[in-house]
């Protein structure tokens, strides 16, 4: 299985170029904090969905798309911590969060399912 086929880690990747978009705007105090949190986390999407389709069986698939979904629900929090701490406004976050509900509905369905 070639997971650059798979719909959800295109999606992922988008999120990817998305939330370094707008990570920028942080405070510069946030730049070791919040932004480098970030970052980590959407990029722990896309990594764990490829590793999830490497590994070759379908257990191993499912715990790595459950661990995929994890980091999208840790980046969806700091959307809404920056959101919180009047970082970013409702509506420059509204599509990245709008993705990340997509990704994480699709990272569901493989965690349960399995076979991407």
């Amino acid at each position: 299985m070639n997971y650059r086929r798979m719909i959800v880690w295109q999606k992922a990747m988008q999120l990817i170029d998305m939330t370094y978009d707008v990570v920028w705007r942080l405070p510069s105090e946030e730049l070791y904090a919040l932004s480098s949190q970030m970052r980590r986390a959407v990029v722990s999407i896309a990594s764990n969905i490829a590793e999830g389709t490497g590994r070759g069986t379908d257990k191993d698939l499912r715990h790595f798309m459950t661990i995929a979904r994890g980091s999208a629900t840790e980046l969806e929090t700091q959307f809404l911590i920056c959101l919180r701490l009047h970082y970013m406004t409702a509506e420059e976050i509204r599509p990245c969060m709008l993705l990340l509900d997509e990704i994480r509905r699709m990272l569901t369905i493989l965690s349960i399912r399995g076979k991407a």
